[in-house]
Formats: structure tokens, C-alpha cells, sequence
């Protein structure tokens, strides 16, 4: 059966949340891996892995534990392409499932735009979490599960 990793230092509580419901109702394992504690339900197919601080240290034990056709919870465009390359699939919190077709122009964009950043060019940050985007992640992963 697959597994839902979740990149769950930038994760908002109200993904987390959709993601212990499904958890919950279908049985599959979600574990949350984050350099900081994060409070989960106590459900048995519920986890939590801690680990130390450092750029990318929780990305880096997401890739070592993820399996062939498990699914990733991130938006973190450069997890989303190594996860990917895996076998596996990855979902943003906005509901974007990812894939071999889309990621490499993300992950151009995303360079292209920290570039820009990096000269002195400001540009806003993501616009919060809508209530859309909430229905539209809530969908994408209970499509997901249905197809699993």
C-alpha cells in the first residue's frame, strides 16, 4: 500500500488536518517530517519523524524513505522533481499534482525567479491559502487515493 510523506515544516495546519481525515477514513499511512515538532492526532497510521535542522534535511529523508508510487505533500518545487525522478508522486498544498511533464518547466521558473530575487528584484510571496485552494488539494488527494 502506499504511503503520504509530508514536507511538513511549511505545511499549513489546515492541510494537515485534511490529510489526518483521510488518514483516518481510508487506513493509509501519512507520516509528517519536519525539523521541528509538529502535534499529531493519535491515530495508528498517523507519524511523526523529527529531524535535526539544515537546509533541505527533511527533504533529503523524505527522498531516503519514499517507495514507488508513494505520494509527497510540498511545495517545494525542487522536492517535488527528485521525488518525481523516484517514481513517486507529489502534491502542493494548493492541490497541484505534479508530474514528469510539468516539473521541469517549474523548476525553471523557480530558478528563474530566485535569479531575479538574488538581483534586487522584489517580488510578493505566494497569496495565503484560499478556501479553494483547501477544496481543490482535499480533491486532488482523495482522487488520488480512490485511483490507489
Amino acid at each position: 500500500m502506499i504511503k503520504i510523506w509530508v514536507d511538513a515544516d511549511a505545511c499549513p495546519v489546515v492541510i494537515k488536518d485534511i490529510l489526518f481525515r483521510a488518514a483516518e477514513r481510508t487506513g493509509v499511512t501519512v507520516t509528517l517530517i519536519a525539523n521541528h515538532y509538529v502535534h499529531t492526532p493519535a491515530l495508528h497510521c498517523v507519524h511523526f519523524v523529527q529531524v535535526r535542522s539544515g537546509f533541505d534535511v527533511a527533504d533529503d529523508e523524505i527522498v531516503k524513505r519514499l517507495q514507488k508510487g508513494d505520494l509527497v505533500i510540498t511545495s517545494d518545487i525542487p522536492l517535488a522533481d527528485e521525488v518525481i525522478e523516484a517514481g513517486g508522486h507529489a502534491l502542493s498544498v494548493r492541490g497541484e499534482m505534479f508530474s514528469a511533464d510539468t516539473i521541469k518547466a517549474r523548476v525553471t521558473m523557480r530558478d528563474f525567479m530566485e535569479t531575479m530575487r538574488a538581483s534586487g528584484i522584489n517580488s510578493a510571496g505566494p497569496a495565503a491559502l484560499s478556501q479553494r485552494d483547501r477544496q481543490t488539494f482535499a480533491n486532488q488527494l482523495d482522487r488520488f487515493l480512490n485511483k490507489m
